[in-house]
């Protein structure tokens, strides 16, 4: 249902989906009442206690059948009595909702069901989608009778697009609710998604729970792993529980998800991280009018996105100014390439229409000044949203540099004739930087000392890539910690964090990356976009910021063109960092970082002869082959090779 949405253009926002489950348990007396929610089985457990009974209501959005939901009732006798115990249901559910045009449908296999579709399409004459439900009916309450010890009941809705899926679902859920494989399955999946992505922490239970937390909820919006469909509809800041009409960016897809939540998940999941490209794909001709629209050739991808790929931004300004979009899309794609070697998404899969769309249209944009010998993007909004209609925006000339060097080397992969000007361009453009002070000033004109709303010069260094040298990325990091917002965006300290580790300053970097910790609203680890709770719910775009902070900052991976890059560093409340299911080139690597030791386990070894190699680059700066050559510092097996720090 992620990409289901209503309304047309900046009217556009996720459709309002009624659910049949939300049902509060209720029983008489209650003495004990606890929540939980356990990360690794992905079920979510309210438990109520009397004096002669425990009830369980349990929730869950199955992990391998994307299209159920289900609730289970359990209750079970805790005191010799022959009363009858009552558990009451009281359900907020009303079949209506204000997008979608829900008709009643005859029952199907002794289901209710409704079906309808959105009011309005997001661009006029557009598709408008339907909606399929089919759920078990619920009692409004349910009885352990007397002679019962224990009793569970199941409770199954199905969701989806046309008759025949929501069908199939609800039928498979039927089956493997009478054969009792229901949660076994769902659980099942989670763990192998788990046996990817671990994250182990010794030494902090906070800095633990956060890791663990942010990861589950990234996991969260994306689709099952064997079935990564083109019904997925980008992954949006407040994740997939939020986004109507006026709440928490109407569901839309911003750089956020490229920039901020696709890097943890590209270095584990490559089908993940193609779904979040393919997505992209989908939305290119929404994209070519975008830039129709702006009188420039190419692609424009919308900065805020819906299905087709046309702004659906509420506010013109936005859409027109924030083009730093196209660079960040752009290097979602390349990361992705360096990381997998995988050329079939820009052949068949249609990435190089996005690669070279991009890079025409910033030739397009661009304007030519002679006295400096440079191209200039004018008029235009940074990451820091605070400044609007300035000129050079360092970021933004820096990833729309990036993205055309990245054009020119995919032509030259794929043997595809690339226009002279990409290079040109990318050659001569400007890069704000101050002499003088030897820092990069965010813009032209930015004066040293002006208050901004979150991370952007900084991330020149990181995720950027852009040459400096040491004291230039320091000079960054001070300039921008002392007068960045304290009470912006969540995903900006992290990117702080990454920098001062690439500078060896591992206690100060942990210090920044704690200030995260305000947006984390417990017991759940809830991220809120500000510190102070307000912003965007369940915020991802913070918990993908912080995420990189560990992934990318405490080992210092980078990702190259030929190799990965590592050059690890704990803080001192930091004893050991595993981190279990990095994919590179197809080889599955678990790492083991610790004070003075990495040790990296090949877990699973690509097929393809030329990746079952991969180059790594180790902190000491000497390139090395995966699995290391016999007689280094410590070869274990051939699986297993580590290097003293």
């Amino acid at each position: 249902m992620g990409s289901v949405y209503n309304g047309e253009g900046g009217d556009c926002h996720r459709a309002d989906v009624p659910c049949p489950l939300s049902v509060t348990m209720e029983m008489e007396d209650p003495v004990q009442q606890s929540y939980s929610l356990n990360t690794h089985t992905g079920v979510f457990t309210h438990t109520i206690s009397t004096a002669i009974a425990t009830a369980t209501q349990s929730f869950y959005a199955h992990r391998y059948y994307s299209q159920l939901m289900v609730m289970e009732v359990s209750i079970e006798r805790q005191a010799v009595t022959m009363e009858p115990v009552t558990v009451k249901l009281s359900s907020s559910f009303t079949p209506q909702s204000k997008d979608i045009d829900f008709q009643s449908s005859p029952d199907y296999r002794g289901g209710r069901r409704i079906q309808g579709q959105t009011t309005a399409a997001e661009v006029p004459g557009g598709p408008r989608p339907t909606v399929d439900l089919i759920w078990t009916v619920m009692p409004p309450s349910l009885i352990l009778q007397p002679e019962q010890s224990h009793s569970r009941w199941g409770f199954l809705l199905a969701l989806g697009n046309t008759n025949q899926s929501t069908e199939a679902s609800f039928d498979e859920g039927l089956s493997l609710m009478a054969s009792g494989d229901l949660r076994d399955s769902h659980q099942q999946a989670w763990k192998e998604l788990w046996l990817d992505s671990t994250v182990e922490l010794a030494g902090s239970e906070t800095l633990s729970k956060a890791v663990i937390g942010c990861l589950f909820y990234l996991l969260s919006a994306f689709p099952p792993l064997h079935d990564v469909s083109g019904l997925f509809g980008g992954v949006s800041p407040g994740g997939l529980s939020n986004g109507g009409s006026g709440q928490d960016y109407w569901g839309h897809v911003f750089w956020d998800q490229d920039i901020w939540m696709y890097p943890a998940i590209a270095l584990f999941y490559p089908r993940l991280a193609r779904a979040v490209l393919e997505y992209r794909v989908r939305t290119v001709d929404g994209a070519k009018d975008n830039a129709q629209k702006q009188g420039y050739k190419g692609l424009k991808f919308p900065w805020e996105s819906a299905v087709s790929g046309r702004e659906v931004c509420p506010e013109d300004i936005y859409g027109q100014q924030e083009i730093h979009i196209n660079g960040d899309v752009s290097l979602a794609f390349q990361h992705y390439l360096y990381l997998t070697r995988d050329l079939s998404l820009f052949t068949e899969g249609r990435g190089s229409e996005v690669i070279w769309g991009v890079a025409d249209y910033w030739v397009s944009r661009v304007t030519w000044d002679q006295k400096d010998q440079s191209y200039h993007l004018l008029g235009v909004m940074p990451p820091d949203e605070y400044y609007y209609g300035i000129n050079d925006s360092v970021y933004t000339n820096t990833v729309a540099k990036s993205s055309l060097q990245f054009a020119v080397e995919l032509a030259s992969l794929l043997q595809h004739p690339a226009p002279q000007e990409w290079q040109k361009v990318a050659d001569h453009m400007k890069i704000p930087f101050d002499q003088k002070e030897k820092y990069h000033p965010e813009y032209d004109g930015y004066i040293k000392g002006d208050p901004v709303k979150q991370a952007d010069a900084v991330m020149l260094g990181y995720p950027l890539g852009l040459a400096m040298s040491p004291e230039v990325r320091r000079n960054d990091l001070e300039a921008y910690e002392a007068v960045t917002d304290p009470d912006g965006p969540a995903m900006t300290w992290g990117i702080f964090a990454v920098g001062w580790l690439e500078l060896g300053e591992a206690e100060k970097a942990q210090k920044l990356l704690e200030k995260s910790f305000d947006n984390i609203q417990g017991p759940f680890q809830v991220w809120s976009e500000s510190s102070d709770g307000s912003g965007a719910v369940n915020f991802l775009t913070g918990m993908g910021g912080f995420l990189q902070a560990v992934l990318f900052g405490y080992t210092g991976f980078r990702i190259q063109p030929e190799r990965l890059d590592f050059k690890p560093l704990l803080p001192n409340g930091l004893s050991e960092l595993i981190i279990r299911g990095v994919s590179y080139l197809g080889n599955k690597m678990d790492w083991m970082l610790r004070k003075d030791e990495v040790c990296v386990i090949l877990r699973e070894q690509s097929t393809s002869p030329k990746n079952n190699h991969p180059e790594l680059e180790c902190g000491t700066g000497k390139p090395v082959t995966f699995p290391r050559e016999a007689g280094h510092i410590c070869q274990m097996d051939s699986t297993i090779s580590c290097w003293p720090l």
